[in-house]
């Protein structure tokens, strides 16, 4: 961990000792000037129905007006942990953005995991969406920044309830990041939240809009964009709640699930829906966790460690997708649906089949009297010569539904 010290006691130490205590003056890890700012809890924000703990960190000289970003916590962990090792604060200095940081409890949830799946705290204006909803609310006008930057993200847990954020609030958050994080409404008990995390649900694309529409009803504003960070070989969150994440929210956007452009970051490939509405991300050989990519350069972030799977810098790119910094890729603010030629490849040709055959070729596997498309393990109804379903090669060896 970087130490730090007010600016007042580094003004009043000899520089015999800054020398000395060089980590003070420095932070070693980005070869920055330390900052003086640090995490700190917020007392008192508003109404609080969730009984959440609320963290906030606002980088030195911060002007006004400037972005939010709340970051959520995955299980076990706790806003100081996700903090410390999400690179969500460099990127926060680097870009001049403040972040909050709810934090769970364990009198809330045992392993400290945002109610993601209670109806009571995904509801608007209930619960833990409203707490998150009433921090928001309290950093935009205490501090005085820009209510229409505002963003979310999360790991796990944290990255479902971002997804409950993005459902319930879209009139607050411009977009989000989910990591390894499921579909809003997946579940409605904590017993269906395990067949939600694994092996995942399948619906269609509006069945799943459906469930956020339903979050606001009437709503007729515009919606977040939403990014989306999956790992390939978690066993914890199924890949395919990557895929479903996908369909929701494309669906809400009015997008198809037919990528419009594609690329790869590290060991990461992307696939980019509308004019950049949606943006999937498949870690290969990633298990459960968000990705950092710890490091000095300027795409490099964060700490590895548990949860924390030394890969890409997500939040780097996140930044990006969201508008308050460069990427790989950079976001788009244009209209047309057409990518850029150095990132465009051609759509993957849908192939509709029946289960039998796609198990033939090997697009699909069987089990149980059920077929499953290899790769996305997305459910695709009997294994026989009747039930047919269209499939496309997103990447090698990973089919989905088209």
């Amino acid at each position: 961990m970087v130490l730090t010290v007010p600016r007042w006691l580094v003004s009043a130490v000899s520089l015999v000792l800054v020398a000395v205590a060089g980590l003070v003056a420095y932070d070693v890890a980005t070869a920055r000037p330390a900052r003086a700012a640090a995490l700190a809890p917020v007392a008192s924000f508003g109404s609080n129905p969730g009984a959440l703990t609320m963290y906030a960190y606002r980088p030195d000289g911060l002007p006004a007006g400037a972005p939010l970003v709340v970051a959520l916590h995955g299980c076990t962990q706790d806003a100081t942990t996700f903090f410390s090792g999400s690179g969500w604060r460099e990127l926060a200095e680097r870009r001049g953005f403040a972040l909050v940081l709810p934090q769970q409890s364990t009198s809330n949830n045992s392993s400290k995991c945002f109610n993601w799946f209670e109806p009571g705290d995904t509801t608007r204006g209930q619960g833990e969406a409203a707490s998150i909803r009433s921090m928001v609310g309290y950093a935009v006008s205490t501090w005085g920044l820009d209510a229409s930057r505002v963003y979310v993200t999360g790991l796990s847990a944290g990255g479902a309830m971002s997804a409950v954020m993005l459902a319930t609030y879209p009139d607050t958050f411009a977009a989000g990041s989910i990591d390894a994080g499921l579909p809003y409404r997946c579940a409605t008990s904590s017993l269906q939240a395990y067949s939600c995390m694994n092996p995942g649900v399948d619906k269609s694309p509006t069945a799943w809009g459906d469930l956020v529409r339903a979050a606001y009803p009437g709503y007729t504003g515009p919606r977040p964009r939403v990014a989306i960070w999956q790992g390939q070989s978690d066993t914890t969150v199924a890949p395919a709640n990557g895929v479903e994440l996908r369909d929701q929210f494309t669906d809400v956007l009015g997008v198809a699930q037919t990528p419009t452009a594609t690329g790869t970051v590290g060991p990461a490939s992307w696939e980019a829906y509308g004019d950049n509405a949606v943006r999937l991300y498949k870690v290969a050989g990633m298990g459960h966790g968000t990705p950092v990519d710890p490091g000095a350069a300027e795409d490099q972030c964060g700490t590895s460690g548990a949860y924390f799977i030394d890969t890409v810098c997500a939040a780097y790119h996140d930044v990006a997708f969201f508008g308050l910094g460069q990427g790989t890729p950079p976001p788009t603010t244009t209209t047309s649906t057409t990518p850029p030629p150095t990132t465009t490849t051609p759509p993957p040709a849908c192939i509709t089949a029946s289960n039998y055959a796609h198990v033939q070729a090997g697009r699909a596997y069987q089990s149980g009297g059920y077929a499953y498309a290899l790769g996305s393990n997305q459910n695709l109804g009997l294994y026989n010569t009747y039930y047919t379903a269209t499939l496309h090669e997103t990447s090698p060896g990973y089919w989905e539904r088209c």
